[in-house]
């Protein structure tokens, strides 16, 4: 069978740091304020989640036209862990052979994993932004600015979300993010558009804790194919050893990791 490529999603400047009630539920904020903010935010979460060890699972499922399974399957669980020496590092746990007929997995499919699928936008990252508000809206009673994000600029080698972005309006974190990953295009690829959810971790930062894609991709050959993919992130826990951060539980270096989840 034809062999099609799949990417799967997943200038710095000097801004303010503005104080949390300034803008945070004031329902007057300005968008470039909020932005400035939240970016500030986002920078932080990035760092706390650098602290954290967690179990990241993925499933991709080819389908068919109606949504049904045809056979073709990819799975992999990793812990995030740290070795003993405090070095951050992936531990595969479960990985069977992978299955895949239609769809061939690139190398930049750990990238979009890595940094797409979980988006975070920072102070240094808004630059290469369009951000454009697009007002408040409320997501399970969650109050959000709603903001439309693309890319000014694609360079070689990087990769861009490209999609919409809710931020809570107290805590002025990225809550929910719906688009897919853009880059300079190489060959024939096509890139799912995803859903990433995050819930609020030890009462303070909001980490993703879901991914979904169930999308039809249409590559130029005229190929299309049908996904269906999950990723979920899981038992996160604040590493001691090197952390500074005050919340959350312990990991515990001498526990062995968990059993492979069962098929």
């Amino acid at each position: 069978m034809r062999a099609l490529i799949l990417s799967i999603a997943v200038g710095a400047i000097s801004l303010p740091v503005w104080a949390a009630d300034a803008v945070g539920n004031n329902p007057d904020a300005n968008p470039s304020e909020i932005i400035q903010k939240f970016a500030a935010k986002e920078a932080d979460f990035r760092d706390a989640r650098n602290n954290y060890t967690y179990r990241q699972s993925v499933k991709m499922e080819e389908l068919d036209s109606a949504g049904n399974p045809t056979g073709g399957k990819w799975e992999v669980v990793s812990d995030i862990i740290f070795s003993p020496e405090g070095k951050r590092m992936e531990r595969v746990v479960y990985a069977p052979v992978i299955s895949l007929r239609n769809i061939i997995l690139t190398p930049q499919d750990e990238q979009d994993l890595r940094d797409v699928q979980p988006f975070v936008l920072t102070t240094s990252e808004i630059n290469d932004y369009n951000i454009t508000f697009l007002g408040r809206e409320k997501l399970d009673e969650i109050g959000c600015y709603a903001f439309a994000v693309k890319p000014k600029k694609l360079m070689p080698g990087k990769r861009y979300f490209e999609g919409q972005i809710w931020v809570d309006d107290r805590d002025l974190q990225i809550v929910k993010t719906y688009g897919k990953g853009v880059g300079v295009r190489k060959g024939d690829e096509a890139f799912p558009k995803f859903e990433t959810y995050r819930e609020q971790i030890d009462g303070k930062y909001w980490f993703p804790t879901y991914t979904h894609a169930d999308d039809t991709l249409h590559f130029k050959s005229g190929e299309n194919a049908r996904i269906r993919m999950t990723v979920k992130y899981q038992d996160y826990k604040r590493y001691e050893g090197r952390s500074t951060i005050k919340f959350g539980d312990v990991v515990d270096d001498s526990k062995q990791p968990p059993a492979a989840p069962k098929k």
